[in-house]
């Protein structure tokens, strides 16, 4: 019952999280596998449970959504659409053992990521184009098979590669709510024949985090998101560091 109480507040928190400043699988993922889950297994269930909230927001937030020049939407749709597929079923065929030594660093990059885009990146100036149609078309492919495969940090990948085409902050971040619930709409209909999907928790962390979702919405302007970042990215190194030394 403890543990059940815990995934609960983790999930009302990671819903928030996700709305306020992105990071909500920092959250769940570590207290999905204090369950008895494996680390694929709680990767797994994380995703398709924070789908649901994901999807919400991606709707949305779906009018300022764009594409940069000389790319359609439909092309970066279709791209995150089979990058995601693609993703889910390299995880799916990753051997237990190899993942769960592989997790600590994809948690590790994440961080990584997460701290760069939230205190250390600096957008370009909008309407300015640091990548040609066929570059911005490659990096969200790969990012989308990053995305499918384990996620974390992807938000911030996405910001990174759609402002330097040229997209003005507002739309990059709309565009990548859609495209991360393109992504993982795909990857999530793969996972659903899964064995390593816990519907349980899948229905518990999903309510929870859609209400957290809408909580955190509702503060979007009353919160702090700096403090909120600076908290991510401490779980993050604790998560890193905990993992490391369980694999060891």
């Amino acid at each position: 019952m403890t543990l059940w109480i815990l995934l609960i507040l983790a999930s009302l928190w990671a819903g928030a999280q996700n709305a306020l400043a992105g990071g909500g699988s920092f959250i769940t993922l570590p207290v999905l596998m204090l369950t008895g889950m494996d680390a694929r297994a709680a990767n797994i269930t994380s995703t398709v449970a924070l789908f649901p909230a994901q999807l919400v927001m991606g709707f949305t937030g779906r009018a300022d959504a764009d594409s940069p020049p000389g790319l359609p939407f439909s092309a970066l749709v279709l791209i995150s659409l089979v990058g995601g597929a693609l993703g889910a079923l390299i995880l799916l065929a990753t051997p237990l053992a190899f993942f769960a030594v592989l997790v600590p660093w994809l948690v590790l990059f994440a961080t990584v990521v997460f701290a760069w885009g939230s205190f250390f990146r600096k957008a370009p100036a909008p309407g300015v184009a640091l990548l040609p149609p066929w570059g911005t078309a490659a990096v969200q492919f790969f990012i989308a098979v990053y995305g499918g495969y384990f996620g974390g940090g992807i938000g911030f990948l996405m910001m990174a590669a759609l402002t330097v085409t040229g997209l003005a902050v507002r739309n990059a971040g709309a565009t990548k709510n859609v495209l991360a619930g393109v992504m993982n709409a795909s990857a999530v209909a793969i996972f659903v024949f899964s064995h390593d999907v816990y519907w349980r928790q899948v229905v518990v962390t999903a309510f929870a985090a859609s209400i957290g979702g809408w909580g955190g919405a509702m503060m979007l302007r009353r919160v702090n998101g700096r403090a909120l970042r600076v908290a991510v990215v401490a779980i993050g190194v604790a998560l890193t560091i905990g993992l490391f030394w369980q694999s060891a």
